[in-house]
């Protein structure tokens, strides 16, 4: 049996209804208790698969915990108790790189992430996880091809900047995340992949890009972002983001 844990956020509440009305099967609701709280899950099962999803933004009381307040060390431990074969995280991006234009969807290659606070299962007894190689070659592969079918391209090479949020970034320091290699900004993608690496777990992010950064609107650099613009593009690229899902579960063999 393959087992695949998808993480997803901004603008993707209904990715496993949706996931789930296209297999033509139930979905299972659970909960993981933590140390850091308790995490919710939804569950796909079926033949050789399953499939569990974690909303990143959850929270107790139904309002969207905001990316800077997110208790990520319980999300992943959560993903993790499902013993998947690979985590697959969906992250809505901005777009610094003029080439890769909001409704697009590419795969992160790597992360910059200079975040002060230092995620870690590991605060007593020093531990240093190896990320030489983040993301699962494997699964980018596989993604990959059906990224080149479905969009007139597709981005394997996307480096990633994680800021802290909850702000949208600023211009200059766009300008400064360019200089460094980064072609989208995020707010979540670092401190997942700090803790997936510490528990030696395959990895790949689809980057889901839902706005231009500030500053790169070609419509003109004064434009600002608009958070529910943010959500409704993310949410049009449901289908694709499903048909990649669909290749993991057919295609990532051991």
């Amino acid at each position: 049996m393959i087992r695949i844990s998808v993480i997803y956020g901004t603008g993707m509440s209904n990715l496993p209804a949706s996931f789930s009305n296209f297999l033509d099967t139930s979905l299972a609701n659970i909960r993981c208790e933590t140390k850091w709280g308790s995490v919710p899950l939804s569950l796909i099962s079926k033949n050789n698969y399953q499939i569990s999803f974690l909303y990143r933004h959850h929270s107790p009381n139904g309002q969207v915990t905001p990316p800077h307040s997110i208790e990520h060390r319980g999300n992943i431990h959560a993903v993790a108790s499902t013993s998947p074969d690979i985590i697959l995280s969906i992250n809505s991006v901005g777009s610094i790189s003029s080439d890769f234009c909001p409704g697009n969807i590419g795969i992160a290659s790597d992360i910059i992430d200079f975040s002060d606070y230092a995620w870690s299962f590991h605060d007593l007894i020093a531990f240093h996880s190896d990320r030489t190689s983040i993301f699962d070659g494997k699964a980018i592969e596989i993604i990959s091809k059906i990224l080149s079918e479905k969009q007139e391209f597709s981005v394997k090479n996307i480096i990633v900047a994680q800021c802290n949020g909850p702000q949208f970034e600023s211009p200059a320091e766009i300008d400064a995340l360019e200089k460094l290699g980064a072609k989208v900004v995020n707010m979540t993608l670092g401190p997942e992949s700090r803790l997936i690496s510490e528990l030696s777990i395959p990895h790949v992010s689809l980057v889901c890009s839902s706005n231009w950064a500030a500053g790169r609107n070609p419509k003109g650099p004064e434009i600002s972002i608009d958070h529910e613009e943010v959500k409704d593009i993310s949410s049009t690229m449901e289908n694709l983001i499903i048909d990649c899902i669909n290749s993991l579960v057919r295609d990532y063999q051991f």
